[in-house]
């Protein structure tokens, strides 16, 4: 009796906790549809535009970025669900080595461009320029400009005489555009009692000095306006690169221990 009892539990234990195993599988779950949803975003949007995005701003394209974001998210959470659903060791090995390089990777440039940080300003400021070069060629790129501008209460990268980087907003005097000297309406300080928004009121600031053009923009540039608000924002910084951080720790923690498990749980049966 007491030897049948003994043989059933040997035949019943596993080294697999299903609690480990199921969470494992749910949070990578959760993970993978976020990024179906994400790619299916990029898509659309790509989709959605009237003209092909020219070469050199592809790589500022917002809806190249949610694709290749999404697509990377797609593989490395695909690995960890299926690999947690059918206890499968190396595709769990696959997730926990994407998604420690992932943070390895996120954790260099935090720490490079906190050391580096005028080689990391440099960095955007290329990137920034092109974004502004190609302001009018992409509607998405456009729309992100717009909205940080007008969150950030800002023009420009270094002041607002950057936007002359555009075709359509450059002060040279050969520049046949009606939007010669002008800026983006974004840039524009808000009229109180206005609710139209006036899209001309950018036009000719170019030629006017700081003082002046304070009056009816926002002159400050975008790199210094982003440092001020990090500076005065730093609890909420930390609590977003905490929160980015968790998430793929835990993924990490709970697929090396569900390996460990399998591998106990093989070696138990040979």
């Amino acid at each position: 009796m007491d030897r049948d009892l003994n043989l059933n539990r040997a035949e019943t234990f596993s080294f697999i906790n299903p609690w480990i195993r199921y969470f494992l599988f749910f949070f990578s779950f959760l993970f993978w549809v976020f990024s179906l949803l994400i790619v299916a975003i990029g898509v659309y949007a790509k989709a959605q535009k009237a003209t092909d995005t020219v070469r050199d701003s592809f790589l500022i394209d917002p809806a190249i970025i949610l694709i290749v974001v999404g697509v990377v998210m797609f593989f490395i959470t695909f690995c960890g669900c299926i690999g947690a659903l059918r206890e499968n060791i190396h595709l769990l090995k696959t997730f926990s080595f994407s998604l420690t390089l992932v943070f390895l990777t996120q954790l260099a440039i935090a720490i490079l461009g906190f050391f580096y940080s005028d080689q990391t300003r440099d960095a955007l400021g290329r990137f920034v320029k092109k974004a502004i070069v190609h302001y009018r060629d992409d509607l998405d790129l456009q729309n992100l400009m717009d909205y940080i501008q007008k969150e950030f209460k800002c023009c420009g990268w270094n002041n607002y005489t950057n936007w002359s980087w555009n075709l359509y907003f450059n002060c040279s005097q050969l520049n046949p555009s009606t939007e010669r000297c002008a800026v983006p309406f974004s840039c524009c300080t808000p009229v109180p009692g206005e609710s139209v928004i006036n899209t001309m009121c950018g036009f000719g600031v170019q030629t006017q000095k700081y003082l002046e053009a304070a009056k009816s923009i926002y002159p400050v540039g975008c790199a210094d306006r982003a440092v001020m608000w990090i500076e005065s924002h730093l609890l909420l910084v930390g609590a977003l690169a905490l929160g980015l951080a968790l998430p793929q720790i835990a993924g990490i923690v709970l697929s090396q221990i569900l390996i460990y498990q399998i591998q106990n749980e093989i070696n138990s049966i040979l």
